[in-house]
């Protein structure tokens, strides 16, 4: 074999062992149907620090701008701060990252939405991630706890 061929075989089994490596993102998602149409339940919890109200493990929300783009400072029950950034907001939903935290996650973006479900509204959690310090397992079972403790709280807000 040439050498021109072998570069090029080595060059083809280095970009496949890449791939073979390349963890793809942990995702979880879950989802809770509560009593209320879509708008009223989006009033409760759309706005983005709004989360301080609804949700058990944070005790305080803090939005900030910065550069043009909205953040907000979570402060835990258990003195812990999380930030998150504001990537896009619609009338439904809204999406963001994780820019610091204890959680066990990496490049973490998440959408929390509200649809039409029968006479009541779904309220949809869902998340990419990669785990950190944690199992895959792990890190997956945090954020299933937390999306749990939360939409377990929206559905006792709306009167289930």
């Amino acid at each position: 074999m040439t050498t021109r061929i072998l570069k090029t075989l080595a060059s083809a089994v280095a970009a496949m062992g890449l791939l073979v490596g390349s963890a793809a993102a942990l995702e979880v998602a879950s989802s809770a149907t509560v009593a209320g149409n879509p708008d009223a339940v989006w009033k409760k919890i759309g706005d983005f620090c709004a989360i301080g109200t609804w949700h058990p493990a944070v005790s305080k929300c803090v939005q900030s701008d910065e550069g043009g783009a909205t953040y907000r400072t979570l402060t835990t029950t258990d003195g812990g701060t999380i930030k998150e950034k504001l990537v896009e907001q619609t009338d439904t939903s809204y999406t963001y990252a994780i820019i610091d935290s204890p959680l066990p996650v990496a490049n973490y973006r998440a959408t929390i939405s509200v649809s039409a479900q029968g006479d009541g509204t779904r309220v949809d959690w869902k998340s990419s991630f990669d785990a950190k310090g944690k199992s895959d397992d792990e890190a997956k079972g945090v954020i299933s706890s937390i999306y749990k403790a939360g939409l377990d709280k929206i559905a006792e807000m709306s009167g289930n």
